[in-house]
């Protein structure tokens, strides 16, 4: 069974009917009977999350590994049947004698895996961060991260970036796995972060759960010069009313959002977190406190419990920095399908939710 076929097995289908309780207002739906089912285009629930003419960079993942795999022989790609689906074909085709494909049994791909590292070798594995994080959590946790074995796991689809509802939304991964011992857990912001940290964790021994956007990913932070760096955190910009601390695609949104309240004279810091654990308090706290009374926004494309947010307010309330305190984030509900613009705008992770939520939260 081809991955064509994973993708019809595991996602909700593309059928939904009209729900009053839910009118999702999705491109290309007509009006009809409301009891008549409706197809929804698949590109409008796998668009990319680039903006309008934003500058993009196809397949940085796989790029990135097939080329810190020319002087690192002990790399070798290994995925459950998602090979195209997390780039990792970019290696396969650069490197075919070092890609294993395991088919549709993410338990045995991470066994595999360890079993790998135990041997000396690197192994970067790809799936869909839903299978990694409920499906084969057990294997990660006690087969590599007990033994602190060097294993890569590089997951597509994190948080909200598909449209194809609970069954393929990881949401809820961070909280999963920031819980276990010895993982490093990373969430890079873009094409240019993702290029860099790949490059970076070749070189760091250890277990790590990074996650991926794939296919065509905007690329923005090198335009601030920016460089990633391993369990750091980074000031990409400065502002006196709204410190925004944000990891993954969520920093895209900051920086949009400061761009955009700019207009209303709101002045907008940005704090990149990349490393959610370990987390880099030092930085954050410092930033916390550097200018009291400034309001304090944690956006993660991420459920709000268990994510960077609870991170974030755990380690100000133990060092005692005290500062009005906000959350960007998707709620602690099972997301709906749909379009990914429509959800992202009715869950509040868009730029113009985000931009409306600080207006009014100043104005409180």
């Amino acid at each position: 069974m081809g991955p064509g076929n994973r993708c019809r097995r595991r996602r909700l289908g593309r059928t939904w009917r009209h729900d009053q309780r839910c009118n999702l207002n999705l491109p290309g739906r007509e009006t009809h009977d409301m009891n008549a089912p409706v197809r929804l285009k698949t590109s409008a629930m796998i668009a990319s999350i680039a903006a309008e003419g934003q500058r993009t960079i196809a397949a940085p993942f796989g790029n990135a590994l097939a080329k810190a795999a020319e002087t690192r022989p002990n790399i070798v790609g290994m995925t459950a049947d998602l090979g195209k689906y997390t780039d990792l074909h970019i290696f396969q085709q650069a490197h075919p004698d070092r890609f294993y494909q395991m088919g549709m049994a993410e338990q045995l791909l991470l066994m595999s895996a360890a079993g790998m590292a135990r041997e000396g070798f690197q192994p970067w594995v790809t799936t869909y961060a839903v299978f990694a994080a409920r499906r084969a959590y057990d294997f990660l946790c006690l087969a590599i991260a007990e033994e602190d074995l060097d294993v890569k796991v590089c997951c597509a689809l994190p948080g909200l970036t598909t449209g194809y509802g609970p069954s393929h939304q990881a949401t809820e991964d961070i909280a999963i796995f920031r819980g276990m011992p010895s993982l490093t857990i990373i969430d890079p912001c873009d094409a240019v972060e993702i290029d860099q940290a790949t490059t970076a964790l070749a070189d760091h021994r250890g277990p790590v759960y990074m996650r991926l956007l794939r296919g065509k990913v905007p690329a923005m932070l090198d335009e601030y010069g920016y460089q990633f760096e391993l369990g750091k955190a980074k000031m990409i910009r400065d502002g006196a009313d709204v410190l925004v601390i944000s990891s993954g695609l969520m920093t895209m949104r900051a920086l949009e959002t400061a761009d955009a309240l700019k207009a209303d004279k709101i002045d907008v810091a940005v704090l990149h977190v990349p490393t959610i654990k370990p987390l880099d308090e030092a930085t954050i706290l410092a930033a916390a406190g550097a200018k009291p009374g400034r309001l304090v926004v944690v956006a993660e494309n991420h459920t709000v419990i268990g994510g960077l947010g609870e991170a974030v307010a755990g380690a100000m309330m133990r060092a005692g920095v005290y500062a009005p305190f906000r959350q960007v984030a998707l709620p602690d509900a099972f997301l709906e399908a749909g379009a990914l613009p429509t959800l992202h705008d009715r869950y509040g992770i868009s730029t113009s939710a985000m931009s409306a939520n600080i207006k009014g939260w100043l104005a409180q």
